[in-house]
């Protein structure tokens, strides 16, 4: 027997008047909870929360295209703006800095460090009084009407003009009927060139911009699936699968890792159908990848021994597995295994640089010894780590910005640990800018690091450098 739905009180609260009104709304349109879930792009936990009372939407975009799904002509909409409080930038701007409030603390500590999933609201990097750094979600405009640095801005991404600014709203509902014959070649060519492009803008401008187009493209795919017979379809579930895997790094990159495993785990799902070997032990590796970003000892080395079985025999992707395998091993501590892993793939380069398949062609040099280098940071050998890093930074082909600052930012801590602190404060400063070109939350995570390493120096000049001028691009705790 299923789980019964949470008997809701319209009359107790706003957020239980939401979520009862929400429920009415999908039963009356025959829609099951995992159904609608599915078409909003959003976790089936997720729209059970918000049903439940337990936890209102964050933004006002999701709640629209989950409004424009329902046929609810805005009523949703006029329920969830009675929710209060809100995530916002309240709070008042002082010594030019924006200050947040303590309920908007409150929640980012109670929520996992995320990022933007939509342009109504941002996550920033915010210090609190006791000088630890967390990420804080702000109302985009109440950060712009804030006065933030350029900085701060540049580092958040909120002196950007996006789609939301000039009116332009996505959901299925407000796009016109898709039709083969309007591209000029065909839709995956179309498709597939416009996922080149947005792979490019990434490296260069960071994902803040290219989550918007990536998802909408899934709704693209989608639709023009319903149409489709035979191979097109195919072909076109393989690129919603290539979408979805897609959108997933864009979130990882933000930091905002929830919405990164959601996107990963519908690509997996997705390439079952697909029916292409290649293709679902590559994104079993990037679950792998994953993991070790967030430092998930549990399941780094399980997943990638998965994804190793997955894939063919000495081929690319075996390495690619092996490669995050390794990472996982020093994680955990094991200095031999991960050395023996990374050993392996290094040795395994030649002989798959032939492997016909599109999925991990970056696997090089340079790649293997950044994770060679990651790892032998976990495992506490900070100055052969940073000595790597450095040497991969060198050798990273032109327009690789976005990446090179995550090397940068990640060496500067390699430095710090192995008492380095001017030089870990200058390569910090290079990441830095990077993180303001870019926006990448990954960047500013390792950067929060760093902060944190250089305190027992922070009367050096060099570090005081980079310890202010960090903490220019951060929100602060208002003082009560």
């Amino acid at each position: 027997m299923g789980q019964q739905p949470k008997a809701l009180t319209p009359e107790q609260s706003p957020q239980h008047r939401f979520g009862y009104e929400l429920r009415q709304l999908r039963k009356n349109q025959g829609l099951s909870m995992r159904a609608l879930a599915a078409q909003a792009f959003i976790s089936h936990s997720k729209l059970q929360k918000w049903e439940n009372g337990e936890r209102p939407p964050r933004y006002r975009s999701e709640v629209e295209f989950v409004d424009s799904l329902l046929n609810a002509g805005g009523s949703l909409v006029e329920s969830w703006e009675l929710i209060s409080p809100r995530v916002s930038g309240r709070g008042h701007v002082s010594d030019s800095r924006l200050h947040v409030s303590e309920a908007s603390l409150g929640l980012a500590k109670a929520t996992a460090i995320q990022a933007p999933s939509d342009d109504e609201g941002i996550f920033v990097p915010a210090r609190l009084r006791d000088g630890s750094v967390i990420f804080v979600a702000l109302d985009r405009r109440a950060v712009l009407r804030g006065g933030v640095g350029i900085g701060a801005a540049a580092a958040i991404g909120a002196g950007t003009p996006t789609a939301a600014d000039s009116g332009v709203t996505s959901g299925l509902s407000r796009h016109p009927r898709r039709f083969a014959g309007a591209y000029s070649g065909t839709p995956v060519e179309y498709l597939q060139r416009t996922r080149r492009l947005l792979i490019d803008s990434d490296n260069l401008l960071g994902p803040g911009q290219a989550i918007k187009a990536a998802r909408e493209h899934i709704s693209i795919i989608k639709e023009l699936r319903r149409d489709a017979n035979g191979t097109d379809r195919h072909v076109l579930m393989e690129l919603q699968t290539q979408y979805a895997e897609f959108t997933s790094w864009l979130y990882e990159d933000l930091g905002d890792f929830e919405s990164a495993q959601f996107w990963l785990d519908r690509a997996f799902q997705w390439s079952h159908t697909v029916g292409d070997g290649d293709l679902t032990a590559y994104v079993m590796a990037r679950k792998a990848q994953l993991a070790g970003e967030m430092r998930d000892l549990g399941d780094v080395v399980d997943l990638a021994e998965a994804a190793r079985r997955m894939a063919r025999p000495r081929s690319r992707l075996a390495a690619v597995a092996r490669t995050y395998e390794s990472y996982g091993h020093a994680l955990r501590g094991k200095a031999a295994d991960s050395e023996r892993a990374i050993d392996e793939v290094r040795n395994a380069l030649d002989s798959v640089f032939a492997d016909p398949s599109p999925w991990g062609v970056w696997l090089n040099p340079q790649y293997v010894d950044v994770h060679r280098a990651q790892g032998l940071e976990a495992l506490g050998k900070h100055g052969q780590a940073a000595d790597i890093f450095m040497t991969a930074i060198q050798s990273l082909p032109e327009g690789y910005h976005r990446d090179r600052g995550v090397y940068l930012a990640r060496a500067a801590t390699a430095h710090a640990g192995a008492g380095a602190p001017e030089q870990a404060a200058s390569v910090g400063l290079q990441a830095l800018v990077v993180a303001g070109d870019t926006g990448s939350g990954r960047i500013l995570q390792e950067l929060a690091r760093l902060d944190k390493a250089l305190t027992p120096w922070r009367r050096l000049p060099e570090v005081n450098e980079f310890r202010t001028t960090f903490d220019s691009v951060l929100v602060h705790e208002h003082e009560s």
